[in-house]
């Protein structure tokens, strides 16, 4: 969803009626691993299976194409096939192998197919950080002012914590949005 939410056009590929359906209620495009190849730019497996792509994908893949695996070992992209379709395999900086083919496409393989979100990441994004810092902060100063009232036990975060937590990001964001007036409140039984 955050590929989409930040302008890409993100198919989804599924071998669950349900996952597919839902990806289609969220606004994703679905089709099949064939005909995604075809298109694809960037082809990221999250699904804990073998052979998600395979040599017939990579033959009619795009040049340029990218890969990672962020799903289950290194075992979801079939690398033996690439290499045997191969002409050539050279690393272009760390974390990225180039594949040659004998028609002079390239595709790109990030993190040697292992799961790209620890072998290749240098962190956490900044939009996720901040986020967390902040569950941490108001959670800390909801210990401080309720210590008193509080079991041992684990607790969920209490909703207003986390209305706190969103408001700050969009604000900080530059995003603004609508605001319940006092006769919606009143309508809605929230005064």
């Amino acid at each position: 969803m955050r590929a989409q939410g930040l302008g890409a056009n993100v198919v989804i590929t599924e071998v669950d009626p349900i996952k597919a359906i839902e990806a289609v209620f969220d606004g994703f495009r679905v089709m099949p691993m064939d005909e995604a190849a075809r298109i694809g730019d960037i082809f990221l497996t999250l699904t804990g299976d073998k052979d998600v792509i395979r040599k017939h994908h990579y033959e009619v893949m795009k040049d340029g194409a990218m890969m990672a695996n962020s799903g289950h070992f290194d075992v979801e992209i079939n690398i033996p096939e690439l290499e045997e379709i191969s002409v050539s395999r050279r690393t272009v900086r760390k974390n990225i192998e180039e594949f040659k083919q004998k028609d002079g496409r390239k595709l790109y393989l990030l993190a040697e197919g292992r799961l790209v979100n620890l072998a290749a990441g240098d962190g956490h994004p900044a939009e996720i950080m901040d986020l967390s810092f902040g569950v941490q902060f108001f959670s800390a100063l909801h210990i401080l002012n309720h210590h008193a009232e509080l079991e041992n036990k684990v607790y969920l975060m209490p909703d207003e914590i986390n209305t706190k937590i969103a408001e700050l990001k969009l604000k900080a964001s530059g995003v603004a949005i609508d605001h319940l007036t006092d006769e919606q409140k009143a309508y809605l039984g929230l005064v």
